[in-house]
């Protein structure tokens, strides 16, 4: 087993669990399973404002792909049906779908959408209220930065990044009596030009 297997990361090699996992909506309830933890339809739905229908729907296609699991030890009666992800991370890169040129169009598109995603939700952010605004006061932030790295130097700096990650994501909030919202976290190292 590896260290990611260890940790409860996944590595997504096949191109029809992407494509399951791209779609926006799919996206944003496994978001709300990482939040929120296990829900049903209906807290999924409330969470996204989506039907219900349509919610269940999508937390079908979720579980053929194995992305989710039913969590039955949740369900207070045997009509309700409790949904939790498979794994507490996913990983996927376009190199492991370049062989299969329809492979290599489902990653292309994934990780369109992921960007799409990921900007939308900064985008989100500044539309709130600024009451809302001001109340986060100057937490919010933005940083870039040009650096000058080999292949191998990025992948070291991707594991020390990464690391950063795992240990605020696993922190157990200390019981202080202060609110703690979801707060979205991304970044991305690419080669570029100025």
């Amino acid at each position: 087993m590896s260290d990611d297997e260890k940790r409860g990361v996944r590595q997504i090699t096949d191109s029809r669990v992407l494509a399951a996992l791209a779609h926006p909506l799919r996206r944003r309830m496994m978001d709300a399973l990482k939040v929120y933890g296990p829900c049903t339809a209906s807290m999924l739905a409330e969470h996204t404002g989506q039907a219900v229908a349509n919610a269940s729907h999508h937390l079908r296609v979720l579980s053929a792909s194995a992305l989710i699991e039913e969590a039955p030890e949740l369900a207070r009666d045997r009509r309700e049906r409790w949904w939790r992800l498979t794994s507490a991370e996913l990983r996927w890169t376009t190199s492991d779908f370049s062989a299969d040129p329809a492979s290599a169009a489902v990653a292309g598109a994934a990780a369109s959408l992921n960007l799409d995603h990921h900007v939308g939700m900064v985008r989100a952010w500044y539309a709130v209220s600024d009451e809302e605004r001001e109340a986060w006061d100057d937490a919010p932030f933005s940083t870039d930065k040009w650096l000058r790295l080999t292949p191998a130097e990025l992948h070291e700096f991707e594991a020390e990044l990464l690391a950063l990650f795992d240990r605020w994501g696993k922190r157990v909030p200390p019981d202080d009596g202060r609110h703690r919202d979801p707060v979205f976290v991304f970044a991305y190292g690419v080669p570029g030009r100025p």
